[in-house]
């Protein structure tokens, strides 16, 4: 018999049930699914773009190749992986949130992208691919959403191809010295601009918490080589607040 702590998780930092975490993280993401690129700008003073560039050029993505961007939500990596995979090649934009599938399939028509580009509905951990279909994988600022992470990792090794490569850019752990401004930022300043920007205090105070409740960067790293994935190493950014996790399936 399960025990309650086995059938339990955490939203933020309240305990929930496992099956009732996808469907509040989904109602967190409808909410602000048609202000989400404003409000990363404002959370992150527009550092989210130089964070989501660093992972682009590391991905070194080449002509022809398949890439898979999950939580990709608004479109903004697969964009720019759309140009470097080519006519040859394919992006799958993919994420479980339909509201922000919406957000992303307009961008990339309002861009001109197409052609090269899928887009899926998918739950992270149970992808519905073949094994060994993707060249490379990435995912930005969505894996603290998941509820069963380690799911989510195997899952991803599993249609890795040998020889890619699976990136996973999320909030850290940052460094002590900052760690008190960091604090009153992301408790008082970041609902507050949710309650200003987007009518939604409530959501962006969930962001914060999960930020908190995600694993650090060596128990990320530990966990993404527990599934399968060799020569893991990450990339601390902003003194930690953001870290890149890379890891190849051999």
């Amino acid at each position: 018999m399960k025990s309650a702590e086995d059938n339990s998780t955490h939203f933020g930092y309240r305990t929930v049930g496992k099956d009732k975490k996808a469907d509040m993280v989904r109602g967190v993401f409808d909410s602000v699914a048609s202000r989400y690129d404003i409000m990363n700008d404002l959370m992150s003073a527009g550092m989210h773009r130089l964070w989501k560039r660093y992972t682009i050029d590391q991905a070194a993505i080449k002509p022809g190749q398949i890439v898979l961007d999950l939580a990709g939500g608004t479109g903004d990596l697969a964009r720019e992986f759309s140009k470097k995979v080519g006519k040859d090649g394919q992006v799958v934009l993919a994420d479980i949130n339909a509201a922000m599938l919406k957000q992303g399939r307009r961008r990339l028509i309002d861009a001109g992208v197409s052609g090269n580009i899928a887009i899926a509905q998918v739950d992270a951990q149970e992808l519905p691919f073949d094994d060994a279909t993707f060249d490379c994988i990435t995912m930005a600022f969505g894996l603290r959403n998941v509820t069963d992470k380690d799911a989510a990792l195997a899952s991803m090794f599993r249609v890795l191809k040998p020889g890619g490569k699976a990136m996973v850019l999320e909030f850290s752990k940052p460094n002590e010295a900052i760690k008190p401004a960091y604090d009153l930022y992301s408790f008082k300043v970041l609902p507050t601009l949710g309650k200003f920007v987007a009518d939604d205090p409530d959501s962006y105070q969930y962001l914060a918490e999960s930020i908190r409740m995600h694993p650090d960067q060596g128990t990320l790293k530990s966990m993404m080589e527990t599934v399968g994935f060799e020569r893991c190493r990450f990339h601390n950014m902003a003194a930690g607040i953001v870290a890149l996790h890379i890891g190849y399936r051999v």
